[in-house]
Order: C-alpha cells, then sequence, then structure tokens
C-alpha cells in the first residue's frame, strides 16, 4: 500500500500548526501568565520552548521522516520490543484526551450561540455550572446526559470524521489550509477590538510587566514547562504521523521551528486579547487584576461572557470569541484522530474510511459520559491523569528509546542531511539528558502532590477509578495490540538512512 504524503509542505505545516494550537493556547497559556506574574511568566515560557519543546519537535519530526510510519511503526522499527510505546501514546490520546476535548468542543458551540442574544444572564458563573453543565457533587453522581451539550457533541464528532475520513491531502490538509487562516483572521480581529475597550492598557501591562519574584517559585518552570510539553502536542504520537507523510526532501528543522514559533507567537498574541478583556473586566467592575478569575476553564466560560455581557457590542465579540475557540478546536482534534488511524492503518491495513467511521463512531459514544452532570468532574479527573502521568510518562521514554537506542548521532545526520538548519552535539545532550530530566522533576512533583493529598479534593476511589485505570486499561490495550503480527509490509520495511544506505 503506497503511503499518502502532504500535497506540500505548507500544506503539512498548516497541518502540524493546526495541531498544535487549540483550545489551551487561548485560555490555559493566558491563565498561566495571569496566575504567574504577567511578564514574568514568558520568561520560562520562552526558556522551556528552547531547551525542550523544539528539540523534542525536531525529534518526533526525525522519527517520523527517517522511519517512515506512525508512533507504533516508528518504535517497532527502533527496537520491536518498544511498538507499545507508540501504540500507548495514540490509545490515551485516542480514547482519552479526544473523547473530553470533543465535548469541550462542544461547550465552546453552545456559547458561540448563546453568544448573540447573551444567553447566559447576568450571573455568567451560576449559568454555566448550575444550569449549563448541572455540576453533580461527585464523580459517582453521573445524572442525566445534558441534550444541548448532546448535540454539539454529535456536530463534532460528523466534522472530526468528515476531515480524517477524505485523507491526508484531501481531508486533513484541505481542511487546514482552511481553518487556519479563517483563526487567524479570528484573532486579529478579537486583539484588534479588545485593545479598544476601557482598562485593555492596565490588562496590557499586567501581562507584559514581569513581577520577577515570581521567578524564584519552582511551580512557575514545572508550569511553563508542562505548557511547552502540551501546546506542542508531544507524546501524542502525532507528530510522528504527520512527519512520516512528508516526501523524502523535506526540511525538517525549519519545519520544526515554524510550527514551535507560530504556535508560541498565536499564544503571546491571543493573550493580547485575553488580558485586555480581563482589563476592561476589572476597570468596569472598580476591581484589582488578581480577582477577576478564579479558575481556569472559568476564564473562558465564566469571565469573558460576564466581560461580553458589559461591553457595547458584546454579543458579536463573544461570538467571535467562542468561533476562535471552536476553529482552534477542531483542528486538534482531527490531528488526534489521524495519529490513531495512521497506526491503525500501518499494521492491520485496514480501510482508512471504515476505520475512521467506526472509531467516530465509538468516540462518539465515548464522550458522552462527559456530557452528564458528572462530566466536568470525569473531565477534570481523566485530563489530569493522562496529561500529567500519561504524556510525561511517554516523553520520558521517547527520549530513553530514541537518545539511547537508536543512535542519536545517526537521526542527526539524516536530518542534517535533509535540513537548513544543522543540529549539533548539544542536540544529543537535550534529548538524552536534560529533557528527560525536566520530565522527570515534573512527573516527581506531581506524584509528591498527590500523595500528599487527593487531587482536587476527589475521593481516591473515583481518582483511582476513572484515573489511574483509565490510563492503565489502555496501556493493557497497548500490549494487547503490540502482541498482534503486522499485516503489512510496514514493519519490514526500514527506515529513510537504511534504504539509502542499502
Amino acid at each position: 500500500m503506497e503511503r499518502e504524503q502532504w500535497k506540500s509542505q505548507f500544506g503539512f505545516l498548516l497541518a502540524a500548526v493546526g495541531s498544535a494550537i487549540g483550545l489551551g493556547n487561548i485560555w490555559r497559556f493566558s491563565y498561566l501568565a495571569y496566575e504567574h506574574g504577567g511578564g514574568a511568566f514568558l520568561i520560562p515560557y520562552l526558556v522551556a520552548l528552547l531547551t525542550a519543546g523544539i528539540p523534542l519537535l525536531i525529534l518526533e519530526y526525525g522519527i517520523g521522516h527517517e522511519r517512515i510510519g506512525s508512533a507504533p511503526l516508528a518504535y517497532a522499527k527502533i527496537d520491536k520490543r518498544w511498538e507499545w510505546l507508540g501504540w500507548w501514546a495514540v490509545l490515551f490520546v485516542m480514547f482519552g484526551i479526544v473523547l473530553y476535548y470533543s465535548v469541550v468542543i462542544a461547550w465552546c458551540m453552545n456559547f458561540f450561540l448563546l453568544s448573540f442574544d447573551l444567553g447566559w444572564g447576568n450571573d455568567p458563573n451560576t449559568f454555566f455550572f448550575k444550569e449549563f453543565l448541572q455540576v453533580s457533587d461527585r464523580p459517582g453522581d453521573i445524572g442525566e446526559v445534558r441534550t444541548p451539550i448532546l448535540a454539539a457533541l454529535a456536530l463534532v464528532w460528523l466534522i472530526n470524521w468528515a476531515v480524517v475520513y477524505r485523507g491526508v491531502q484531501r481531508g486533513i490538509e484541505l481542511a487546514n489550509k482552511i481553518l487556519m487562516p479563517t483563526l487567524l483572521v479570528l484573532i486579529i480581529a478579537l486583539v484588534g477590538w479588545s485593545l479598544t475597550l476601557d482598562g485593555a492598557s492596565m490588562g496590557i501591562r499586567a501581562y507584559l510587566e514581569p513581577d520577577f519574584s515570581h521567578l524564584s517559585d519552582p511551580k512557575v518552570w514545572i508550569d511553563a514547562y508542562s505548557q511547552i510539553f502540551f501546546t506542542l502536542s508531544l507524546g501524542f504520537g502525532i507528530m510522528i504521523a504527520y512527519a512520516s507523510y512528508l516526501p523524502r526532501k523535506a526540511d525538517i528543522t525549519r519545519n520544526a521551528l515554524l510550527t514551535a514559533l507560530i504556535n508560541s507567537g498565536f499564544s503571546l498574541f491571543a493573550g493580547l486579547a485575553v488580558f485586555s478583556v480581563l482589563g476592561f473586566m476589572a476597570t468596569s467592575q472598580n476591581q484589582p487584576m488578581s480577582e477577576v478569575v478564579a479558575q481556569s476553564i472559568g476564564l473562558a466560560f465564566v469571565a469573558y461572557p460576564k466581560a461580553v455581557s458589559l461591553m457595547p457590542g458584546g454579543n458579536l465579540f463573544g461570538a467571535l470569541f467562542f468561533l476562535c475557540l471552536v476553529v482552534a478546536g477542531l483542528s486538534s482534534a482531527v490531528s488526534i484522530i489521524e495519529a490513531f488511524v495512521a497506526a491503525m492503518v500501518d499494521k492491520f491495513g485496514v480501510s482508512r474510511q471504515k476505520l475512521v467511521t467506526f472509531i467516530s463512531v465509538l468516540g462518539f459514544a465515548g464522550s458522552i459520559v462527559f456530557t452528564t452532570h458528572a462530566g466536568l468532574l470525569w473531565l477534570d479527573i481523566v485530563d489530569h491523569f493522562v496529561t500529567h502521568y500519561g504524556l510525561v510518562s511517554v516523553g520520558i521514554m521517547e527520549c530513553f528509546v530514541v537518545g539511547w537506542l537508536f543512535r542519536l548521532p545517526r537521526l542527526r545526520q539524516h536530518i542534517n542531511r535533509i535540513s537548513s538548519v544543522p543540529l549539533g552535539p548539544w542536540w544529543d545532550f537535550l534529548i538524552k539528558v536534560f529533557v528527560p530530566l525536566v520530565l522527570v522533576i515534573i512527573l516527581a512533583g506531581d506524584l509528591y502532590a498527590e500523595f500528599q493529598k487527593p487531587y482536587g479534593g476527589y475521593s481516591w476511589a473515583s481518582l483511582i477509578i476513572i484515573g489511574r485505570d483509565w490510563l492503565l486499561l489502555t496501556l493493557v490495550g497497548a500490549f494487547a495490540i503490540a502482541c498482534r503480527p503486522w499485516r503489512t509490509q510496514s514493519r519490514e520495511q526500514g527506515g529513510r538512512t537504511d534504504q539509502e544506505s542499502a
């Protein structure tokens, strides 16, 4: 079976940027900056980008391109004993992250419609938690399915299916050629409008003027590295799969630099809109900036709707904001599904169209639990375990497998042969020593905090059954699939270096 390829490297770049830019670029990054001293957070964020984000992105592009395969296939070609690692990544991302991520996109769709008549009323906080989500007291109290969220969720999965069904060129590449320019226009309009608001200058000062006292807090640095790791879709298996569709002559380092810089530049630019609105809220309500937002999710679904209700023409501003979130979310969701589809097609040679239809139905069914009264609580627990333990563990093992088992200088030579920005031995050090050390520190910090007190105040039973066991189930599935024989010739084919030296 001939492997699909991107129609152009520009199409690949748009798809990679589309995967990287998601909901977290707009609200999670801005909230972390808000929480960690405004401009002061930008310093560890940029350090993390240069020392971990870009080197790891180059690594994943290099693996996918040189080994010519999805994450499981790439690892199997390096050492068949590590095939399970690729499966674990695509499994817990496909049957973990994308299930609840699609529901958050559905929330954004609902709020896009609510924006036109300010349907959240005078108290967005009560509306979001008590009326819209109707959050239950405990994860075990699942309650009923929220029909408006379920309807929007069906539309999200229909769009996901339609894009991935059509393949790499006619589906993902074409969709991102539409979605990414649309998102850029929307965010430029959003920032331009927000800068005209009363109090915007106060918000911008809080965003750009650093409070250096925060830099002595280790949590600020850990959050910065965590944000870079998650925002670039590292450890998801996505970038490995996307790079495998590149032609033989592909500028790996330039593409990685452009992807990382565009992604981070988008976050920084979107932050102008978020902080301008926060400054407007603080001014109009006569509050200090530090008291405007209480939690990360509240930034998008409580603070922004409250600000929209206060500003002239706010309904259109709100619609613009939530449309940005929908577009950013869809481009990322599509990439997650493609990582899993690519892996299944590589190993079993199944029909892409039949597989995409099947997993879209399965994914929609799996997402339904997150539309119930307990949905937000389940989302919080699953997200915590998948992102804090699953992705970080994959990142550590990825550095070990490629850095220590694959002869990293060989991969570096392959990348340098086709790239305009050469890598030196410093890259080997970052991959083999520095990045895994940072990820181990993040993992150890999370585990220490976990044993000090249960995450989020949930019961240990809820954390074990919903969080730990969800992650372990995907791990068991990864080993089970890895033990199955390959039904295609992909496994027997070497990488580009093998082919070129043969």
